[in-house]
């Protein structure tokens, strides 16, 4: 095969690609696109036979209703707060299991591990009941803590945060001890320095969760006023639905996420790609 027929055979396998995920990114798009242009139309035309995606005319309108007729503020606030703590909790947790995991050699870790990996098979709908029964008694219904409770640990991030420890060179520990660091220093001083990318995708991984959960905050809230904006859009549901204020909330409901990503885009992939899949 000649130079020339080469690059031409790579330029068209390049091109094909591009088309193929610029096809899938618009297929994931389409969704999200209407649900923006929609919330900007006026009422008769978010159904109309067109479905034009540009509206006729730009109804602002439907998110001032949207912020005003609804708690649609705390709502925001209560999802904020709970996904805070329960992304804190979550790469805290991960960080000191994933270390202990990766570094550590102690009687039944594999075993353990195993334990781990199989505890991420399990669905939340087996655990709803007594992780209720457990709240009520610490009497953490209706309040922030009670909502993050079932994930302030997150099995994924304990393997995600062991595999990227798994991949840091043992040099880097060995030369530590022997300028005398312990384990917490070593950790605090080298680990979680170099951690910075697995770090950011496991956050983006835990705000996520917590942030689109729906039927955990569903049964541990029962007070309007403590409504995560999951449940507060389900809602605004009624007898009559007034679709353009309930679009603009759902758009707004997804700008915290979006900002979050669109931020740590750069981190989150490499984060990805260096955890790896080894041990």
């Amino acid at each position: 095969m000649t130079g020339g027929s080469f690059r031409r055979e790579q330029l068209t396998k390049k091109v094909a690609l591009y088309f193929l995920l610029v096809t899938a990114a618009l297929v994931f798009l389409i969704p999200y696109i209407w649900t923006v242009s929609s919330s900007l139309k006026p009422e008769q035309d978010i159904f109309s036979k067109d479905m034009s995606l540009l509206p006729s005319s730009f109804e602002w309108q439907n998110y001032v209703d949207a912020w005003t007729d609804w708690p649609l503020g705390t709502w925001l606030k209560t999802s904020i707060i709970v996904a805070v703590i329960e992304t804190f909790s979550v790469v805290f947790t991960a960080v000191l299991a994933g270390y202990a995991f990766a570094r550590l050699r102690f009687w039944g870790r594999d075993t353990l591990f195993l334990m781990y990996l199989g505890a991420m098979m399990i669905p939340i709908q087996v655990t709803i009941i007594p992780s209720f029964v457990i709240i009520t008694r610490l009497n953490l219904v209706d309040t922030y803590m009670g909502i993050a409770s079932i994930r302030l640990v997150q099995f994924f991030g304990v393997f995600l945060i062991r595999q990227f420890f798994m991949n840091l060179p043992a040099e880097l520990e060995d030369a530590a001890r022997i300028d005398g660091c312990n384990r917490i220093r070593i950790l605090v001083q080298i680990f979680i320095p170099l951690s910075g990318p697995a770090l950011t995708a496991l956050s983006i991984f835990a705000f996520t969760a917590a942030w689109n959960d729906f039927l955990w905050p569903l049964v541990a809230v029962t007070r309007p006023e403590v409504y995560t904006v999951q449940i507060g859009l389900a809602t605004m549901k009624g007898e009559v639905i007034r679709w353009g204020p309930m679009l603009a909330a759902t758009a707004l409901s997804a700008l915290p996420v979006l900002i979050m990503y669109l931020a740590l885009q750069r981190y989150f992939t490499q984060g990805i790609t260096m955890t790896g899949l080894k041990g």
